[in-house]
């Protein structure tokens, strides 16, 4: 299996049917094998049902049912789940098009351990995005890259790619559920001396997203204090 597509799911039962349409039209097209985990983590509404439905008549793609709430453990999950040589993260709501997974991915790609997509790396476009929201994200990412993580411009788009050794090294060593899981994984795989680069993607802001611009901000600040806290105590060896 050359990629595994891993989409973390809670309560999506309105924007899936046109994601993993997308998502299938362009595999079709692509030369290389490829499935699909959604991992679905205490739904309430159809999320699941859809997931399986779908699966009856495209066989590559999975879903995956877990008790447990938080995007942290959905992807986790999926990520140690998954069979493909590339492992890549997508976020449900496909604010970076799907088309896009091609840059991340030989030949367009190669020699790295991790990669995450970028909104601010050169070459980068942002569509439609309210000035608050990129005004809270680049104060975040200025507090991730004094605490955390170092030299990257943008930690926090839900799409990421990693190669199947540092998935199964880093995931592993993955302890928080919640949203600053993405700092964490990035922290980890710095800690352990992997190559993690930047990719310029586009992006489109989506009127639903899931983050709430201000709690989502503070509880994904305390997780970044945690990250350092956890690698004091060794948790990261």
């Amino acid at each position: 299996m050359f990629l595994s597509i891993v989409i973390p799911a809670y309560n999506e039962e309105k924007r899936l049917p046109a994601t993993l349409r997308k998502i299938d039209e362009f595999l079709a097209d692509q030369p290389y094998t490829a499935e699909v985990l959604v991992v679905e983590n205490g739904s309430t509404d159809r999320t699941a049902e859809i997931v399986r439905e779908f699966s009856k008549e495209h066989p590559q793609f999975r879903l995956i049912s877990i008790e447990e709430r938080g995007k942290g453990i959905a992807v986790k999950t999926g990520m140690l789940a998954a069979r493909g040589e590339y492992r890549f993260i997508c976020d449900a709501d496909l604010s970076m098009p799907i088309e896009e997974v091609n840059k991340f991915l030989p030949p367009a790609l190669e020699g790295y351990d991790v990669a995450i997509a970028s909104r601010e790396a050169p070459g980068a476009r942002r569509f439609n995005e309210p000035w608050y929201r990129h005004l809270m994200g680049r104060v975040f990412n200025f507090i991730v890259r004094v605490l955390a993580v170092p030299g990257f411009a943008d930690t926090q788009c839900g799409f990421k790619c990693f190669t199947a050794e540092a998935a199964e090294l880093v995931f592993r060593k993955q302890t928080m559920s919640g949203w600053g899981f993405d700092v964490e994984v990035l922290f980890i795989a710095l800690h352990h001396g992997l190559k993690v680069v930047e990719v310029p993607v586009n992006w489109y802001y989506m009127e639903n997203s899931r983050v709430n611009p201000v709690k989502d901000t503070f509880s994904m600040l305390r997780e970044v204090v945690k990250v350092r806290q956890n690698a004091r105590k060794g948790l990261y060896e």
